[in-house]
């Protein structure tokens, strides 16, 4: 078994400002697997550095090197490697193990389905045509906002306190509903209760995010009780403890599932089955992931998501192609040009 893993550091075209950081670069981790002559490629991209429970770019790539090795003699005890729906169980129960299991995975179910000359379609057949989402920024007072005519859902970043005039018309020519996303900036009810009471006179509003810290049930299914619109649940939701807590204590009626921070592409398809089983409307997040990332995903949430969800493919300023096509697996390969330009990491 041979794996080579890159970094690519990107500028992203329209840069979202949250309550604790502007997102104007990001860091893609891709990984190259070969074993028996035949290759795959995951990719996960993780935050800059450890923000609301999300691991940093560097504890990422320290996790992913245990959880290869621990794979490595997987593959010298048995002579082959785990199927792709087992090496979550490489992983840690550390954010950063999640989202290492989830390269190591999404690069062996690539090698799988091209072994098989399989597509993904044929092995999560769509179920939905998932709606999409977009993200905007109450926080940049400059940035314009365009929104296609096929998107059902804005996700507005904010963090609590009075709008300005410009904001409140910005939304004011939204014609889809929006989520309110705080990103765990609020501190009180009342702060959370005033926003959306502002919001509220100009755009339709589908839902609150993640005033609170993440774990704290409490003070988010006390707001869900006094709010007139659902609460949605991001950096809270990582397993399915999370979620048969929140559903029991009333925290949220929607949550946000991201593949790189439950651990991968089959343990999101478990939480999303859950969700459902438990009355939570499910939707996939993103993290600023490539094309070839997002292909994934998108595949994944037609075959089991009706909620809006982050597929659309992320702008960047400049750079070289980012995948190219193949006939089998995503139908999509990270590029040579990309991967020749990227560093390469050392996985000793």
């Amino acid at each position: 078994m041979d794996v080579t893993l890159y970094r690519q550091h990107v500028e992203l075209a329209r840069p979202i400002r949250a309550s604790a950081q502007a997102h104007r670069w990001r860091t893609r981790l891709f990984l190259r697997l070969e074993h028996d002559g035949r290759l795959g490629y995951g990719e996960v991209a993780p935050q800059p550095a450890p923000l609301h429970g999300d691991p940093s770019v560097d504890e990422v790539v320290e996790a992913l090197r245990r959880a290869a090795t621990k794979l490595s003699e997987v593959v010298a005890r048995t002579g082959e490697l785990p199927q792709w729906s087992h090496v979550a169980r490489l992983s840690a129960a550390t954010s950063a193990s999640n989202a290492a299991a989830a390269l190591l995975e999404m690069a062996v179910l690539d090698r799988e389905l091209r072994s098989m000359s399989c597509s993904i379609e044929a092995l999560w057949r769509a179920s939905y045509q998932t709606p999409r989402q977009v993200t905007f920024s109450l926080l940049d007072d400059e940035a314009e906002w365009h929104v296609e005519r096929d998107v059902e859902r804005v996700r507005v970043k904010t963090t609590p306190g009075q709008l300005n005039r410009r904001t409140l018309e910005k939304l004011d020519r939204l014609n889809v509903p929006i989520l309110l996303d705080f990103n765990c900036s609020a501190t009180s009810d009342n702060e959370v209760l005033h926003q959306v009471e502002q919001v509220d006179d100009v755009a339709t509003i589908s839902a609150v995010e993640q005033p609170y810290e993440v774990g704290d049930i409490a003070d988010h299914a006390r707001l869900a009780s006094r709010l007139d619109v659902p609460l949605s649940l991001d950096e809270g939701v990582r397993t399915l403890r999370d979620l048969a807590q929140i559903a029991k204590n009333g925290a949220a009626e929607i949550v946000c599932v991201k593949p790189a921070r439950v651990g991968g592409l089959g343990n999101a398809r478990t939480m999303i089955a859950k969700a459902d089983e438990l009355g939570l409307r499910a939707y996939l997040g993103g993290f600023f992931e490539s094309p070839y990332a997002r292909r994934v995903h998108r595949a994944l949430a037609h075959s089991c998501i009706s909620e809006p969800s982050d597929l659309d493919d992320v702008a960047l300023n400049e750079g070289s192609c980012e995948v190219d096509p193949i006939d089998s697996s995503f139908g999509l390969e990270p590029s040579s040009a990309m991967l020749t330009e990227a560093e390469v990491l050392s996985m000793a």
